[in-house]
């Protein structure tokens, strides 16, 4: 089947972490639509091909000019860090691209932080696990803050996107204040940095310890479960295997 529109998960950026599908449906592509940060990244891996890119908050913007670009008859790549289907365009596309029936889209999965980080800190998210953002730019914080309370009290495993920003620097350690009324303080948790990119970096720390680590919009916060352990210098959450 022909497609209109690709949405695409380009993993960490780098054609290491793409997959294999990623790059074929950008290689087939006349135009690339992203926000600048990952066009820049896409660039050095297809620096022919046609681009458009914008900033952070004008992602409307950007799906109606891939809608247009491809109602033109345009073949067009919608582009995402990580996988487009985890807080990426994937949604946004088909709800904006609704009223045009003559459209057909794909969405290409992507390697999301979640995974590539948890890989990079050993085996992390083994059992059961929550991924929750800290971004209350389209959440509520109170639904957040909802969310995190009944994961830590399920006991899952937690990863943490958008931990911090300067708007919101202190969000991880509201959220880590919230974990730590059903949570040890000695809980196994990770933090991941620039995952699959230049100064890529891993720390292992306790739950008490993470509630005062500076981090930022480029890092992955793991939160282990009650069963989480450091092995070989490694984050591990045991999945109950019998083995011995």
């Amino acid at each position: 089947m022909e497609y209109n529109i690709y949405v695409v998960g380009i993993g960490p950026g780098g054609i290491d972490g793409m997959t294999y599908g990623a790059v074929k449906a950008i290689g087939e592509c006349d135009l690339v639509v992203g926000y600048k940060v990952y066009v820049e990244l896409v660039k050095e891996i297809f620096p022919k091909k046609e681009y458009f890119s914008s900033a952070m908050k004008q992602e409307k913007d950007r799906v109606q000019y891939a809608i247009d670009a491809a109602l033109e008859g345009k073949k067009v790549a919608v582009i995402s860090s990580g996988d487009s289907g985890v807080y990426g365009m994937a949604g946004l596309v088909h709800e904006m691209a609704e009223k045009t029936p003559q459209l057909s889209i794909r969405v290409i999965a992507g390697v999301t932080a979640a995974t590539s980080g948890a890989a990079l800190l050993g085996a992390p998210l083994i059992h059961d696990f929550a991924v929750i953002s800290l971004s209350d730019l389209l959440t509520p914080w109170e639904d957040i803050e909802k969310r995190l309370e009944l994961a830590a009290k399920g006991d899952f495993c937690i990863c943490i996107y958008n931990p911090s920003s300067k708007k919101r620097a202190d969000y991880l350690q509201k959220a880590c204040d919230i974990l730590l009324q059903w949570q040890k303080e000695d809980l196994v948790c990770g933090i991941v940095r620039n995952v699959g990119r230049a100064g890529e970096e891993y720390r292992i720390v306790t739950l008490k310890e993470l509630r005062n680590e500076a981090v930022d919009m480029f890092s992955t916060i793991f939160i282990g479960n009650s069963n989480t352990k450091v092995m070989h210098g490694k984050m591990v959450t045991p999945r109950g295997y019998k083995y011995v």
